[in-house]
C-alpha cells in the first residue's frame, strides 16, 4: 500500500488529543494519527518532546499534517518544526483549523490519498464550518449542458452523520468529475455534515466532467445501500 499523509494531533490535554484520534480513526483507519497531548508528567500542556517524537510517527513519508489548540499548542508545534532540518521541514504543514473538526476533515482527506498541500487544505475548510454553503458556487454554461444529475431518499436512520458523510466523500473522491450533493462540495467531509440531512431527505447528486456518469451512479448505489448500515 502506497504511504499516506499522517496527521499529529497537539493539545494541551492528553484526553482531548487521545479522543480526537479515537473519533478520526472511525473514519480514517488505514491512516496514520498520532497525540500528542499534555505535558511530560500527564499535566495540563504542550511538551516539546511529545510534539517532536509524534512528528517522526506520523511521517509516514508524504508528510505531516499538524492540528494544534489553544495558542502555546501552535508555538510548541512550530517550536518543533523549526527544529527539523531542511528536507524534513518541508514535508511539516501546521494547519489553521479547529482542532476536532479539521483533524476529522484531514484525515478523511489523506485515507482518500490526498497530498499533502490537499489533506491540509481539507483540515481548513472546518474554518468556515458554520456555513455549509460557504464556497458554493454557479455550475458555467457548459457545465451545466453536460451536468449529469440524479436524486435519492436518505434511509439511514441517523441521517447522513460522520461514518456515512465520510463514505460518501471516499467514494466521491474516486472520480476526477466535479460532484455536488444538495449544491455542497462533495468531496469535502465538513460541507457535507453541514447539511445536516435527517432520514427521509432527498439527496441531490450533479457532476460535471469525464466520469460524470460513473460517479453518479455510484453515489447514488451507494445513498440507496444505506452506506452499510440498514
Amino acid at each position: 500500500m502506497a504511504a499516506s499523509v499522517g496527521i499529529l494531533v497537539v493539545s494541551h490535554s492528553s484526553k482531548i488529543a487521545e479522543g480526537t484520534v479515537e473519533l478520526a480513526k472511525q473514519m480514517a483507519p488505514s491512516i496514520t494519527i498520532v497525540a500528542a497531548g499534555g505535558t511530560d508528567e500527564g499535566g495540563l500542556g504542550t511538551s516539546f518532546d511529545k510534539v517532536s517524537s509524534g512528528i517522526g510517527q506520523a511521517q509516514q513519508g508524504r508528510g505531516v499534517v499538524i492540528l494544534a489548540d489553544l495558542g502555546s499548542a501552535i508555538l510548541t508545534a512550530e517550536t518543533a518544526v523549526d527544529f527539523l532540518d531542511d528536507a524534513e521541514r518541508a514535508l511539516v504543514v501546521i494547519a489553521d483549523a479547529p482542532v476536532v473538526e479539521g483533524t476529522v476533515a484531514a484525515a478523511v482527506a489523506a485515507e482518500t490519498g490526498g497530498s499533502l498541500t490537499k489533506v491540509a487544505e481539507a483540515a481548513r475548510t472546518a474554518t468556515g464550518v458554520a456555513d455549509p454553503h460557504a464556497d458554493e458556487r454557479t455550475l458555467s454554461r457548459d457545465e451545466v449542458s453536460g451536468a449529469v444529475e440524479r436524486s435519492a431518499t436518505l434511509v439511514n436512520p441517523s441521517g447522513l452523520h460522520a461514518r456515512p458523510a465520510a463514505e460518501f466523500v471516499k467514494h466521491a473522491s474516486k472520480f476526477t468529475s466535479s460532484i455536488q450533493i444538495n449544491g455542497v462540495d462533495a468531496k469535502s467531509l465538513l460541507r457535507i455534515m453541514g447539511l445536516g440531512l435527517p432520514q427521509g431527505s432527498t439527496v441531490s447528486i450533479v457532476a460535471t466532467g469525464d466520469d460524470a456518469p460513473q460517479a453518479v451512479d455510484a453515489l447514488i448505489a451507494l445513498v440507496d445501500s444505506g452506506f452499510g448500515e440498514v
